[in-house]
């Protein structure tokens, strides 16, 4: 036998010894493993919607990891049952404690008012017109509020603003859950009920008999104090917008708009001096009337004089 062959054995025993005492040894290790410890968890066996009423057949107790357990998870079912619910929940899902109303809170949509709270109804025919019926329960509006005047007050005739800013929908008319198709036909839309303060219910009962309530959607998260200014129709003659959407700024007038108006004004105010001793500074002032002007996107006013009275009229 060359030498070849016997290092090609000997090498072959020293690989198959080793091989051995491994899996001896893997033999003799023992694995031991350990049930974790569940504790009972409530969970829902059917789907719940938004105010409904828990039941027996809604719900059931499984053994769930007491470390993978969710805080304020409900242990029993007599914790459950008999409550109003105050989020959508899934089968499966275990049931929190804060998405059930409280037992003594009653059915329907009053289980869904907090204690303080109030839930108000805007009856409009221009609500569905707003959003083209995307506003859902459980979504965020601000309520724009829009009233007629006199054209002889400071807003030109009418105005807007917004009255109250991240209201939730409770209900869509009478749904106060979302369809799964998460919109809802705009010629079927009529009403919209609110959670609001008791403040607020009043400013939308003034606001609703006095002028027109409409909608505007938020982003569910979004809870930020939006700074708004009313809106008039004297200030929206000439307002204008840049692609930007930065506004012009409104209402002040141009370089030869605020020249002519001084020369103007200057003007009077030497015509009357110079009548102040003849008694004619009454009569013989020169009258004003102002004429408002747009040049481009610069708004401005200019002072023009009136033909004067003739001699001797007072």
């Amino acid at each position: 036998m060359n030498p070849r062959s016997i290092a090609v054995i000997t090498l072959a025993l020293i690989c198959g010894t080793s091989a051995a005492f491994g899996v001896s040894g893997l033999g003799g290790r023992r694995v031991v493993y350990r049930e974790p410890e569940t504790v009972p968890v409530v969970v829902a066996s059917s789907p719940m919607a938004r105010g409904q009423m828990v039941t027996a057949k809604m719900v059931a107790l499984q053994a769930w990891p007491k470390s993978l357990t969710p805080p304020g998870a409900a242990r029993s079912l007599d914790a459950v049952l008999n409550r109003a619910v105050l989020a959508s929940i899934l089968p499966g899902e275990p049931i929190l404690d804060g998405k059930l109303a409280s037992p003594d809170s009653g059915r329907g949509l009053a289980a869904l008012v907090p204690p303080g709270m109030r839930a108000y109804t805007i009856q409009t025919s221009r609500i569905a017109a707003n959003v083209a019926g995307f506003i859902l329960p459980g979504n965020r509006v601000d309520v724009l509020l829009t009233l007629r005047s006199a054209t002889n007050d400071l807003t030109g005739g009418g105005s807007s603003t917004t009255l109250l800013q991240a209201v939730e929908v409770l209900a869509v008319d009478q749904r106060l859950d979302a369809p799964a198709e998460n919109r809802l036909d705009p010629k079927q839309l009529s009403s919209v009920t609110l959670l609001v303060t008791p403040d607020q219910a009043t400013l939308l009962d003034l606001g609703q008999n006095m002028g027109v309530l409409t909608l505007s959607l938020r982003n569910p998260e979004d809870v930020a104090e939006a700074h708004t200014r009313p809106a008039t129709l004297d200030l929206l003659r000439f307002t204008q917008r840049r692609p930007n959407g930065d506004p012009t700024p409104a209402g002040r007038p141009s370089r030869l708009s605020r020249y002519l108006t001084a020369m103007a004004s200057a003007a009077v105010a030497a015509y009357a001096q110079a009548g102040a001793g003849t008694g004619l500074a009454k009569s013989r002032a020169p009258q004003y009337q102002e004429i408002r002007t747009l040049r481009g996107r610069q708004p401005g006013r200019v002072l023009v004089r009136a033909a004067p009275p003739p001699h001797g009229v007072d």
